[in-house]
């Protein structure tokens, strides 16, 4: 695999040994020391960014900023926001979201999280601290995905979605027990208990969040569906926007360098009813 893949989040060809990712989550246990509600967003626009941390200080829960490398630490940190670079041990030249929440049981209780491209009126951010903060342990929360009309019925395609949700340590270390975690490939997942659990494995999808939904309808996982109706309008995304402006045309995408390019974030927060936090 492309060395550049391993920050996103992929079991398929994954070369770092986990004690060496344990090394580093404890280091991020150490940062988050004392902090009862952690809210992980990750910095791809300092603007992004620091309408996200006041968003998530507005409902009491505390901003944890990690960063893609290619965007680097935000130049705005709000008091009582902590910064963890995640990518510190490994030095991967891309880094998604993705890599640290799979080892969520390892530095945090409870951890909500959603995309760097979301923003919520505040009537949302009150339903989502709601939900998060009513999770037992053992149970999440996320985004069902089902895709598009023609994967209606593919239901090895489905997943959940990292938009936005939360997890508890004991559905995280539930997940990584066995193998069926938010990582891509969940079929190469170490913890994949024998060849004859691979192989029905191999006939599910390898996008992310596949994993989760797996561990919820044939492992006895807990998951409260959050609706996409509650975040799709502060959803500032690539998907169904047909003049979306690429850095790349036709290759991959880069968040950081496109988000400005093709959102107005002012405009974006008005529509929510939150420019005042600007």
């Amino acid at each position: 695999m492309d060395p550049s893949q391993f920050g996103k989040g992929n079991w398929a060809g994954f070369p770092v040994p986990l004690d060496k990712v344990y090394e580093a989550a404890a280091e991020w246990s150490l940062a988050l020391a004392g902090v009862e509600r952690p809210w992980l967003c990750w910095n791809v626009s300092d603007r992004w960014c620091a309408l996200q941390q006041r968003l998530i200080q507005e409902v009491g829960w505390t901003p944890v900023i990690g960063f893609d490398p290619r965007c680097g630490a935000p130049k705005t940190v709000l008091p009582g926001s902590i910064v963890i670079d995640f990518n510190a041990r490994f030095g991967f030249p891309i880094m998604w979201p993705h890599f640290p929440l799979e080892f969520a049981f390892l530095f945090a209780d409870r951890l909500a999280f959603w995309h760097a491209d979301l923003l919520c009126r505040m009537e949302t951010m009150r339903r989502l601290k709601d939900v998060f903060e009513g999770l037992e342990d053992g149970a999440m929360a996320a985004v069902p995905d089902l895709g598009s009309r023609r994967y209606i019925y593919r239901f090895r395609h489905h997943r959940y979605w990292e938009l936005a949700g939360c997890t508890t340590r004991g559905a995280s270390r539930s997940q990584f027990e066995q193998g069926a975690g938010w990582w891509r490939s969940f079929v190469d997942h170490p913890n994949c208990p024998d060849e004859k659990e691979r192989r029905r494995r191999a006939k599910y999808y390898y996008d992310s969040g596949v994993g989760i939904l797996y561990w919820k309808r044939r492992l006895g996982g807990r998951v409260v569906d959050i609706p996409q109706r509650w975040v799709a309008k502060g959803h500032c995304t690539s998907i169904n926007k047909k003049n979306y402006r690429q850095v790349q045309p036709g290759g991959q995408r880069n968040l950081s360098a496109e988000i400005d390019l093709n959102f107005d974030i002012a405009e974006v927060a008005k529509q929510l009813g939150i420019d005042q936090l600007l």
